[in-house]
């Protein structure tokens, strides 16, 4: 990745967390965040998308860490690396549900904690003028999508999605029931989607033009929800919506 890699920590000692943050630090990625409940970690990653997500097992609260994963999983593709103090094999089993890319144990070890994370960076990581994420994680078939979604290819029909939001390398397809994000840019979606259904209305936004329900002077309104629109595609919208 260019831009440093950003991680958000999952973990109730705060002690433990502050160790982790300052070794990350000094390693030279971003810490995000620190959070101590898993509740707390599904709200913020949908406000701020991580590149990894570091969690802890074995969180106090209502949910534990694989929980706090599941949740996320349903709304968020984002690669999870578990620390465990707890390496039993029932333990194990329910964790690789949710396809972790590495399993770090504590107490933690510096060493193992910077080749965890260089390992997933390499898996995750875009090369220059490359874009491997596209073929990894959509693959547009008629009128129909398929996504890597929860460590499987879900399918998507065109028709379902309502608009796609991007941030960063991650793209979020938004239906009227649940959110699809998928590591892929907003430029490679929109490529391989059909231009007759689709169209940029800003730097971060694509729409599924036969859902827009009505068109303000710098917004957009999708199923009562409000999509920024940039003056610089608001001629092309205006034409478009006048050929319908």
């Amino acid at each position: 990745m260019n831009e440093k890699t950003r991680i958000l920590i999952v973990e109730d000692d705060m002690i433990i967390a502050a160790n982790i943050s300052l070794q990350l630090t000094s390693l030279g990625y971003e810490v995000i965040g620190i959070v101590p409940r898993g509740e707390e970690a599904i709200v913020y990653v949908k406000e701020n998308t991580p590149d990894i997500l570091l969690l802890d097992i074995n969180l106090k609260g209502s949910i534990n860490g694989i929980e706090t994963a599941k949740v996320i999983q349903q709304f968020r593709d984002i690669p999870v690396i578990y620390l465990t103090a707890n390496n039993d094999e029932a333990t194990f089993n329910k964790a690789k549900t949710t396809h972790p890319l590495a399993f770090i144990s504590k107490p933690l070890n510096t060493l193992e904690l910077r080749r965890a994370i260089e390992l997933v960076i390499e898996q995750i990581k875009d090369k220059p003028g490359e874009d491997h994420h596209a073929d990894i994680h959509i693959e547009v078939l008629d009128d129909r999508i398929f996504v890597r979604h929860g460590g499987k290819m879900t399918k998507l029909l065109l028709d379902d999605i309502l608009y796609i939001e991007a941030e960063r390398n991650y793209c979020a397809l938004v239906t009227a029931e649940r959110v699809y994000t998928i590591t892929v840019t907003l430029k490679s979606i929109e490529e391989k989607l059909p231009a007759s259904h689709f169209i940029r209305v800003h730097r971060s936004y694509m729409i599924n033009i036969s859902k827009l329900d009505s068109v303000g002077e710098d917004y957009l309104e999708i199923n009562k929800r409000s999509i920024p629109l940039s003056r610089s595609y608001k001629d092309v919208l205006l034409s478009r919506i006048q050929t319908i």
